[in-house]
Formats: C-alpha cells, sequence, structure tokens
C-alpha cells in the first residue's frame, strides 16, 4: 500500500510538471514560449512598455560602469552598439555598459580565473551545463531574491515561475534565466547548399548511424570542407544523449531525462553512452570529423561563418537552423533536423542565465540592467542585433540584414534577457515563436526536474574529478582517442578522484527529492 501510494505522488508530480510546462506555452500573460511573439513590447509574455524597467528614474543614482561577460566572438561595431545602449541605460538607470565577449574555447578559464582572482565584474553568463552550481559554491554569484523583488519586478511579472523555481540551488536563485524554450532536444544542422549540390538525402536521417554514408560522400564530393564539425560532447552532449546530471552538468553522475529510471549512474557507464563513443571514433578514423576536435578554440559559429562544415551537432528548437545561419551572414542557406525525444529538465530551466557577481560594486544597478533585458524592447534588440537602419532594416517585427550586419552579429540572443522581445529575421519563419509555444507542448518530464545537487558534502572531489574530466573526455567524445583503450583508463582515474563518492552523495540527496515530493 506505501508503495502504492508513493507510486501515486511521483505521478501525481510529474502531472503537475507536465501541466506548468503546457501551461507556459498556450499563450496569455505570463507564457515561456522561448522568445518573443513578434508583437510589440506589451504583447507576448506581458511585457510592460520600455519606460518600465527605469526604477523610479536615474536622478538620484550616481554614474557607474556596467560589465557584462558572455561566451562568444567579439564584434567589430561592439563600441558602436554601446554608444546606443549607454543613451539609453544613462536616461533609465545612469549606467553605461561595457560588454565583454570572451571566445568560446577560452571561456572556462578566463571565468575560473576572474573567480578565483576576485576580479571585478558585474553580470557574468552562467547555465547549468557550465559549472553554474559548482561556481555558486565557490561564492562567486550574489543570491538574488532581495535583488528580484527591488529591482526586478518587470522580470517576474514576463518570466514564467518555471524557469526561476527550476534554477533554484537550495531553494535560492543565483540567475535570471532567460525567458526562452523550456523544451529541448537534439539534432543536426547542415548545409543545405552541399546536400542539394551532392543530391544527398537528409530526409532519410533519423539516427546518427544513418548520417555514415552521407557524410562519406561529402568527404569525397567536397574535399574543401569537414564533414563534421565539432569542439567536444558530439552525440554525448548532454541535450542530444538526454543525460540529466541533475543541476550541475560538470559534476559526474546523471539519469536519462527521456526515461523514468531514478538510479543515479556515471554515464560513462551507459551503453548509450559507448554507442556514441564508438560512432565519433569511426567518424574520426575516416577522417569525418576535424583533426582538432579535442583542442580547437574556435566556436562552431566561427566555422559556419568561414563555411568550413557540412554538418554541427545541436541543441535543437524551432528555427534554430535560421538562428545560426543568420549569425554567420548565410540566411537561407541551412537546414536543420530534430533527431532525439523532446524533453524539459532543471538543464532546460537553468540553460541559459545571468548571474550577478559577488565582486560587482553596485548589484543593485546590474539587476536593474538584467530587468530592462526582460521589459526594454528597444535595449533588448540593440544588445542582440545591433543598430537600426545599420545593422539590420526593419519592417514591424521582421528584420532584414544591411552590409554591414556582419559588423555586429553576436548570435547571442539566446542567453539575454527576454526572447520574446526579439525581432524576427525575414529568413525565418514569421510564426517562429508560436511554433516555440508548439514545441514545448508533450515533452517528457525528467524525473529530475526542479533537483539541484548540492556538491558541498564532497567538494574536494568534485575540484578532483574536474582535473580528470578535462584530461579525457573531450578527447574521447570527439573520437580522437580509441575508446577501448582510453574509456577504462578515464573510469579508474575518475574512480580515484572519487567517482563513487560523488554518484552516492547524488543519489542519497536525488532520493530525498523525490521522496519530500
Amino acid at each position: 500500500m506505501k508503495q502504492r501510494k508513493k507510486r501515486l505522488t511521483v505521478i501525481f508530480t510529474l502531472l503537475v510538471a507536465v501541466a506548468l510546462v503546457i501551461s507556459a506555452c498556450g499563450g496569455g500573460g505570463n507564457n515561456n514560449g522561448g522568445g518573443s511573439n513578434g508583437g510589440s513590447s506589451t504583447d507576448g509574455g506581458g511585457s510592460p512598455s520600455p519606460s518600465s524597467g527605469n526604477d523610479g528614474g536615474s536622478s538620484d543614482l550616481p554614474p557607474y560602469e556596467l560589465s557584462l561577460y558572455y561566451p562568444g566572438t567579439p564584434q567589430k561595431d561592439e563600441k558602436v552598439v554601446e554608444e546606443a545602449i549607454n543613451k539609453i541605460l544613462k536616461e533609465k538607470i545612469n549606467a553605461t555598459l561595457d560588454i565583454v565577449p570572451i571566445e568560446w574555447g577560452a571561456w572556462d578559464d578566463r571565468m575560473n580565473l576572474m573567480i578565483a582572482s576576485r576580479e571585478k565584474a558585474d553580470i557574468i553568463f552562467t547555465a547549468q551545463w557550465n559549472g553554474h552550481a559548482v561556481n555558486v559554491g565557490k561564492g562567486a554569484f550574489l543570491e538574488l531574491g532581495d535583488l528580484l523583488q527591488k529591482h526586478g519586478q518587470g522580470i517576474l511579472e514576463t518570466l514564467d515561475p518555471a524557469f526561476l523555481e527550476g534554477a533554484k540551488i537550495n531553494g535560492k536563485n543565483y540567475g535570471v534565466p532567460t525567458n526562452k524554450e523550456l523544451a529541448a532536444a537534439g539534432g543536426i544542422v547542415y548545409d543545405k547548399t552541399i546536400a542539394e549540390e551532392l543530391g544527398l538525402d537528409m530526409s532519410s536521417v533519423k539516427t546518427p548511424q544513418d548520417l555514415t554514408p552521407i557524410l562519406e560522400k561529402v568527404k569525397q564530393g567536397r574535399p574543401d570542407v569537414v564533414p563534421v564539425w565539432s569542439n567536444g560532447g558530439l552525440f554525448n552532449s548532454h541535450f542530444f544523449a538526454n543525460y540529466d546530471f541533475l543541476g550541475d552538468g560538470t559534476i559526474p553522475g546523471a539519469i536519462l531525462k527521456d526515461m523514468d529510471d531514478t538510479t543515479v549512474m556515471p554515464v560513462e557507464e551507459l551503453d548509450r553512452y559507448k554507442e556514441y563513443l564508438a560512432i565519433a571514433r569511426d567518424w574520426y578514423q575516416k577522417g569525418y570529423i576535424n583533426k582538432d576536435a579535442a583542442t580547437t578554440q574556435q566556436s562552431s559559429a566561427d566555422i559556419w561563418r568561414a563555411r568550413g562544415t557540412f554538418m554541427t551537432v545541436e541543441p535543437m528548437k524551432p528555427g534554430k537552423a535560421e538562428e545560426i545561419a543568420s549569425a554567420a551572414g548565410r540566411s537561407g542557406e541551412l537546414e536543420q533536423i530534430i533527431m532525439t525525444a523532446k524533453t524539459v529538465a532543471t538543464s532546460e530551466t537553468a540553460g541559459s542565465m545571468l548571474a550577478i557577481s559577488s565582486t560587482s560594486e553596485d548589484p543593485e544597478r546590474a539587476m536593474m540592467f538584467i530587468n530592462l533585458l526582460h521589459t526594454d524592447k528597444e535595449l533588448n534588440n540593440l544588445l542582440n542585433f545591433g543598430i537600426e537602419g545599420v545593422h539590420y532594416t526593419r519592417n514591424g517585427e521582421i528584420i532584414s540584414p544591411t552590409d554591414k550586419t556582419a559588423d555586429y552579429s553576436p548570435g547571442s540572443a539566446w542567453m539575454f534577457g527576454n526572447q520574446f522581445l526579439n525581432y524576427v529575421w525575414d529568413s525565418e519563419d514569421p510564426e517562429k515563436w508560436n511554433k516555440f509555444r508548439e514545441f514545448n507542448q508533450n515533452a517528457h518530464v525528467s524525473p529530475g526536474l526542479g533537483f539541484v545537487f548540492n556538491s558541498d558534502p564532497v567538494k574536494s572531489e568534485v575540484g578532483a574529478l574536474a582535473n580528470v574530466i578535462e584530461q579525457y573526455q573531450r578527447a574521447l567524445e570527439t573520437g580522437s582517442v580509441d575508446p577501448d583503450k582510453v574509456l577504462p583508463e578515464y573510469l579508474n582515474a575518475l574512480r580515484a578522484a572519487g567517482l563513487d563518492k560523488v554518484v552516492e552523495e547524488k543519489q542519497r540527496q536525488f532520493n530525498e527529492f523525490l521522496a519530500s515530493k
């Protein structure tokens, strides 16, 4: 009887979670459908007018320069865009902004150094898959409860509560989630011009194995491009393999979020992991994957811009291919294929956030700025797309590129504020944001939704494991080394660093979470 009641409780909890996700997708006041509805600043998500971000005016605030750190490629017209942004910020909150993009390949090292040295910073991009919980444990980010209540009312009004609730660590928020898609899936983005040139039947692609003969044709027919470009993960990326690391993708131990089993396992022992390693190794040996996949400092955006590949593995959503194409100055040239089940987990609610650094000299001003990114349409689009009439032209909510678009095209709209406020490129589906809402429906809810592992009891082991992961993971998952030889060595090194203790502690906390629900 007790077991039956427990099962019913878990089922009820999952149904509530599903209802929460679906209600977030159905339109109305506070939806989170993953982006702008393409309407005015008072449409879609109930966004207030631009003036609502001004916390009572700026006359009583001293001047302050905010810094915004995020992973991305520096833009030629960055300073020009900053000047336009600062005209708004000076009026609203008497602040100016220093945009500080850090190349993807250097991001982790740069952040680790900043945090360790207590370097001054204000706003920093963070995510569940990018060590958010570990950095919270280091004291890198401020707890945001009071700041949200005082200066984040626009965020609280427009962001679905599922985001903030799912991103909490020990009941507290240390980052403000981007208002974007809730569901997740994995797939590929490919160059449709090459596919058409070589007569490739992409409609046959359902699994990674289906891609092997296609990539061989690309290698033979277009030796000037790498068939698959990767800088880590490939099909073992959490978004494709559907691993739920239960709050922090950098700490070992996961469940499969497209399943209902709640047993925490090292993913390195899963059949799915080993299968994807074998595919990566086969492709690497055949020359389908870039030889520097384990060491490159470039990002996929750089490669698409340089026309250097046929295909990349990507987290999927409606319009993903065109989003990448627009950022690369290649509108209309790329297509996408969704290849996995849709899921919802903490990795989605906390998959893109802005945190306030504990070294900020004015956290209140930082929260005012984040609030503006969620409410001020002009500011939001300035940061994401540049200056109207220079970097794009606009017809209503539809924007078109100019010969200056490439001078400011960060391709980072999914990182900043409220995507409900974003304009839509003329090469994109004008129904993009409605399709985001449809995409969110009928997603499989991970049993771990809302759980975030507290690594404090195993802090020293987590640090030791990070060093082992850095040594082995990227080479293994890109196929750069033989998994038959290296995977056992990797597992032994993980165990020596405390893997079993971390997995056991994660399982203990997860069991308590499940029991409490």
